[in-house]
């Protein structure tokens, strides 16, 4: 016989999402259903995963590969769907040198193939929809950004919110078909003519704070170790609070 429990709720969106803490320690099966290619180097693997429970914009999961002889290999990796009732969920991987996860999904998998995921994990990087937030990412760091801006369309929230992602390239621009007017893109490497060429400056992240809401920014950032730095201290200088903003580091 099976026993019934209520899951204890640990956060909710506004309008429906809750996530379950039981749900969250299960592994599940996730089947591929669909690959994406994003830049020559990142792609997007939609899973079909029945029981997920949800989760919310910014949450990450644990994703596990066994091999036939029982070696496993577990990566924490940000989702980058927004939270609906699909039954399905979407990573957007790089392929790293010599990764062992990142590599099998770029060269072997296929649509059909399983894996294993835990999750939702972390609620410190979430952003439930309420308040406005200023996201800044670099190359993949963009992933739970994406997920937060794919919920403000979907949902059509009102609450500002806008972006600043880094790439190297046009070229290498995650979600570069998808971007939208609430983004501003940093070129690195190379730029369309016109676009100048560098780091992210206080010029594109002051502007941003002098017209901030009344209620001020949250202000979410993820990417590298060194991105994360020089992002948070052009925020610091602007003015943001240290307090109301939240990082996520990748590598």
């Amino acid at each position: 016989m099976t026993e019934t429990t209520t899951p204890v709720t640990r956060f909710a969106v506004p309008g429906r999402i809750a996530v379950s803490e039981q749900a969250a320690a299960v592994w599940q099966t996730a089947t591929l259903t669909e690959i994406r290619r994003e830049t020559p180097r990142a792609a997007t693997f939609r899973l079909a995963v029945p029981g997920w429970a949800g989760h919310l914009p910014g949450q990450h999961l644990m994703l596990r590969l066994t091999a036939p002889d029982g070696y496993v290999a577990q990566r924490h990796y940000s989702i980058a769907s927004a939270p609906d009732d699909s039954g399905h969920i979407e990573l957007t991987l790089d392929q790293v040198p010599d990764g062992e996860v990142s590599g099998w999904f770029h060269t072997v998998a296929r649509p059909g193939d399983t894996v294993e995921v835990r999750g939702p994990l972390s609620g410190f990087f979430a952003w439930p929809g309420d308040r406005p937030a200023l996201l800044l990412g670099a190359g993949s760091g963009v992933v739970p950004l994406m997920s937060m801006v794919r919920h403000h369309r979907a949902r059509g929230l009102t609450v500002p919110l806008r972006m600043l992602v880094s790439a190297r390239s046009p070229e290498e621009l995650i979600y570069a078909a998808e971007l939208g007017a609430e983004t501003t893109p940093v070129f690195t490497r190379s730029a369309p003519p016109g676009v100048a060429v560098g780091r992210m400056t206080a010029a594109h992240v002051a502007p941003i704070l002098a017209e901030q809401p009344a209620t001020g920014w949250e202000a979410y950032v993820c990417g590298s170790n060194g991105f994360a730095e020089h992002a948070s201290r052009l925020l610091v200088a602007a003015g943001q609070p240290v307090e109301r903003i939240r990082i996520e580091r990748f590598g």
